[in-house]
């Protein structure tokens, strides 16, 4: 008789660590699916953008927000801190994927030594793509349209606090 409920016993705690498992799963699964990163999720809020002619050391921001319309603006610059250059970026995103955008607007940049100076204006459509498991995107019309330069703007994944 002992044997029968030891026995027994052994089959109901089977059963409940069976059961618990297959809840844990569940919850992982339920979990995981609410939280993947969709592609507008990935561009909303705020990132550090940069152009190599400023620096690669300190960043600036530029935010993405959805508007009413359900269009999401981005808007930011990155500043020099040792002279007047600058980039800016004003616009719309339309998300390809989380790798790939097109970003409508202007994107206007000023380096002492591109343009005599001058600040170069890029109004239209633009791509920006993330390549060899880099964690940005870079604008792919790189050719600086002033000048005989490239520019590599770039808005970085990570978002600031």
């Amino acid at each position: 008789m002992k044997r029968l409920a030891t026995l027994l016993l052994l089959l109901l705690a089977l059963s409940i660590s069976t059961d618990a498992l297959a809840q844990s799963k569940r919850r992982t699964t339920r979990r995981t699916t609410t939280t993947a990163s969709t592609p507008e999720s990935k561009i909303l809020g705020k990132h550090p953008i940069s152009l190599q002619w400023i620096s690669w050391d300190y960043f600036g921001t530029v935010e993405v927000k959805k508007e009413r319309d359900g269009r999401l603006h981005c808007v930011g610059a990155q500043r020099s801190r040792e002279n007047d250059d600058y980039v800016t970026v004003d616009g719309y995103i339309k998300m390809e994927s989380n790798l790939k955008f097109y970003f409508t607007g202007t994107i206007i940049t000023k380096v002492y030594h591109i343009n005599n100076g001058q600040p170069c204006v890029r109004e239209g459509t633009f791509e920006f793509l993330s390549t060899q498991g880099r964690q940005y995107w870079r604008l792919q019309q790189m050719d600086n349209p002033c000048d005989e330069a490239c520019d590599y703007v770039d808005i970085y994944f990570r978002k600031m606090r």
